[in-house]
């Protein structure tokens, strides 16, 4: 495994509401049940005012993150998107010209019915592990006061607005044991084809030995011509990593185990991956 990922931070986080998107669904647009990589990523990206992710962030790139949530209930909401296209626009007013319905003056283009999955009261345990404690502590210190945060903090939706729950001290991974617990933890995993290894006698199960739904996740990503345009918001040119998505029974696995939390940790190493 790459890097020596010798501290670890954890962060518990509550949100009212939150939809992390399945990005091949449209008419309806299915969640996650927990956020994906590049999710929360771009959350301590924003967090930390690195902006288009260039290549000079490699502190960031080297960092090591397990994922972790649950949440009470799912709802379904109808809403209608803005649908910029000719014959929607032409559908909707008649004709080009026009943009008048009743005696009232509305946006361009058409209306098209979508339903969105809304997950409610959910909880995140996410945890990082780096090898710099410097760089840590500085992803700890931000969390507590977000100075140069890009905008509100948020995971999903720009409306999806996140409480920090918990912050943990920076300690040392070592403090952390490889064990096997045979439990139902109650909540939905990432679990990465590059578990990260800490230095440790005891070996973790592996990849292919973890029940779950196979998933090609996003992880770190760089912006179309942001150097010449400094747009951040432009097209993204993604990696990917390979994924279970686990719904947390484990039986005869050995992982990395949090104490306090009573939860697994599956660390994912991004060296490597495309």
């Amino acid at each position: 495994m790459n890097g020596n990922a010798g501290y670890i931070l954890r962060v518990r986080i509550y949100q009212p509401q939150a939809h992390y998107r399945v990005p091949f669904t449209y008419q309806r647009r299915h969640t996650y049940p927990i956020p994906p990589y590049s999710t929360v990523i771009g959350f301590f990206c924003n967090l930390l005012g690195f902006d288009g992710m260039p290549a000079e962030h490699n502190d960031l790139k080297r960092i090591k993150i397990s994922i972790a949530g649950r949440f009470e209930s799912k709802t379904t909401e109808y809403i209608w998107f803005r649908n910029l296209a000719k014959d929607a626009h032409v559908g909707r007013f008649g004709t080009v010209e026009n943009r008048s319905i009743g005696g009232h003056i509305e946006h361009i283009g058409g209306q098209s019915p979508v339903s969105i999955d809304v997950l409610n009261e959910v909880r995140l345990v996410i945890y990082l592990a780096h090898e710099d404690e410097t760089f840590i502590n500085y992803i700890r210190s931000s969390v507590q006061n977000p100075a140069r945060r890009l905008e509100i903090l948020h995971l999903g939706r720009a409306e999806d607005w996140i409480v920090i729950e918990e912050l943990s001290q920076v300690c040392q991974l070592s403090q952390f044991d490889i064990k096997r617990v045979d439990a139902n933890f109650g909540h939905f995993f990432w679990i990465p084809e590059r578990i990260y290894q800490p230095n440790s006698k005891d070996s973790l199960a592996k990849f292919e030995q973890f029940e779950g739904l196979l998933y090609r996740l996003p992880t770190f990503w760089t912006v179309e011509d942001y150097d010449k345009t400094l747009n951040r918001h432009g097209r993204r040119i993604f990696d990917y990593i390979t994924a279970k998505l686990s719904d947390g029974l484990f039986t005869q696995k050995h992982f990395l185990f949090d104490e306090e939390c009573k939860l697994p940790i599956f660390l994912a190493d991004f060296g490597g991956e495309k």
